[in-house]
């Protein structure tokens, strides 16, 4: 390799760098002040970084400096640890993962993308939070005798009358308790609500999750945040490579002329991976009184290995056709014979 490489482990604050000069190994110690100065006065090199927090924004950086930037997988780069950790020996080991000829690599993400990324993140952060009430509700209810189903909709529901019941063992400091998380139930349903239409008027704004949904067992949560993992799809080497970067492809343990395959390997963006599963359930559950060429596939999928591996395989062609939509600039178009 002709040209420079530079390893560099970035924080919050301080970062290491690694790189090579006449043979030698040449380590530097920067504060996040001087990061951007250091690296522009650098000859064009190829910086290599660990897929983390911070990584994107940097990446951006660099590329805007003339450099060539990788984001590492940092499972690829656990394996090149030499000793002990610490952050110059991760630095090492970014610099010689990013001189391996095959390195699992990461896409880099634009502005937008990390935007829509984060919309859906402020509302699973909601869900989870909706969630965690529900169920303290539910545990100090189940205390006082008064055991509800798991369900928030129930809890909705009975929760008013149970407060009402002047028969129940709940005393006027406990029925106050329960008020308060109570209302601040509802202010989170609202709140989700509201990100929900905004997460619908970005899907129908942005022209790649606007062609996303037309897909069979993708909606608007789904489609923003396949837009903002996939990008322009020029990051991954073919459709095969998205649906392993998401973790829906079989892992392996072969050897020899025995080919072993596992579950899949659930590597990447969990929270896609769980929409597209979700997803394919739901198109799965219609599908049996259906005809068109995608159900067909779908019952043949459940006759000979079940309904949970027809999910997953719908998902893993959901994963590649919005490869294919996101790379070609084209618009669904289902397989009609």
């Amino acid at each position: 390799m002709n040209r420079n490489v530079v390893g560099l482990d970035i924080a919050k604050q301080v970062f290491h760098l690694v790189t090579m000069k006449d043979g030698k190994a040449v380590k530097k110690k920067l504060k996040r002040s001087e990061l951007s100065a250091f690296v522009a006065q650098l000859p064009v090199s190829l910086i290599a970084m660990e897929a983390c927090g911070g990584a994107h924004h940097w990446a951006r950086m660099f590329q805007t400096l003339g450099h060539e930037v990788v984001l590492l997988n940092a499972r690829f780069v656990k394996a090149f640890v030499v000793g002990n950790k610490n952050d110059f020996n991760d630095a090492e080991a970014i610099f010689t993962a990013a001189c391996q000829p095959n390195k699992c690599t990461v896409a880099i993400k634009a502005i937008e993308q990390q935007d829509l990324a984060m919309l859906h993140g402020i509302r699973r952060g909601r869900v989870d939070e909706r969630t965690a009430l529900v169920n303290q509700l539910r545990g100090h209810l189940a205390e006082r005798g008064v055991v509800l189903p798991r369900s928030v909709n129930q809890l909705r529901k009975q929760l008013p009358g149970i407060l009402e019941d002047g028969d129940n063992d709940l005393s006027a400091l406990g029925r106050r308790l329960f008020a308060e998380p109570y209302h601040a139930l509802k202010a989170l349903d609202e709140a989700i609500t509201a990100l929900d239409r905004e997460i619908t008027a970005v899907c129908l704004q942005n022209a790649l999750s606007r062609r996303l949904i037309d897909i069979p067992g993708i909606g608007p949560l789904t489609a923003v945040l396949a837009a903002a993992d996939v990008g322009d799809g020029k990051g991954y080497g073919s459709s095969r490579d998205y649906a392993a970067s998401l973790g829906v492809v079989p892992r392996q343990h072969s050897s020899g002329d025995k080919q072993v395959l596992l579950g899949i390997s659930k590597r990447g963006n969990r929270s896609l991976r769980t929409l597209l599963v979700h997803g394919a359930r739901a198109v799965l559950k219609y599908c049996g009184d259906k005809s068109d060429p995608l159900s067909l596939w779908l019952q043949r999928w459940v006759e000979r290995r079940g309904f949970n591996k027809a999910a997953v395989a719908l998902a893993n062609k959901n994963a590649r056709i919005i490869w294919a939509l996101a790379t070609g600039g084209s618009d669904y178009v289902p397989k009609t014979a």
